[in-house]
């Protein structure tokens, strides 16, 4: 038996104004998109901003359905558009922020797993890694340089490949 161990790494920002100057506008377009959320069930609303290689900002926010599996999360929303519009363009940043109708979010709201693994889907198809920030209300702000530390086990399309070379 042999035990492997994983390790995520988070850096961790004080306050809005204390990020990198191109990703507190990015936060701040999170921010506006969030507003604007179709969150009528849950009443948590959340709101992503992209930045892509070429400079542009893609928005996101959730969209819910009383059929819930229907929905779309933010994250989701933004890059699944990015990908429409911007075919090839790489992904740099995705910041995301959340915030309830009924109380203050406190705790920095990272990606649930379907985003995650979506998430992977663009860092893998584009070989390069994305930086993820994240926040709620009234919160630090989460970073991480990878959504390999949010999923360090990834699931892939050369996980759906068969790797045994049986030729002698």
């Amino acid at each position: 038996m042999k035990k492997i161990e994983l390790q995520t790494v988070i850096e961790v920002y004080p306050e809005l104004d204390s990020l990198p100057e191109p990703i507190i506008g990015l936060m701040h377009q999170a921010i506006q998109s969030r507003k604007k959320a179709y969150a009528p069930y849950s009443r948590f609303r959340v709101g992503a901003a992209v930045l892509l290689e070429n400079g542009a900002v893609v928005l996101g926010n959730n969209q819910e359905n009383a059929a819930f599996p229907s929905g779309l999360c933010a994250e989701r929303v933004a890059v699944s558009q990015a990908g429409a519009v911007y075919p090839g363009i790489a992904i740099k940043a995705l910041a995301i922020t959340a915030a309830a109708d009924d109380r203050v979010v406190k705790e920095p709201v990272p990606p649930c797993g379907s985003c995650r693994q979506v998430l992977t889907e663009y860092e893998h198809r584009q070989s390069t890694p994305i930086d993820i920030y994240f926040m709620g209300e009234i919160s630090e702000i989460y970073k991480v340089n990878s959504i390999a530390q949010l999923l360090p086990l990834i699931f892939t399309g050369d996980s759906l490949q068969d790797k045994t070379d049986f030729t002698l």
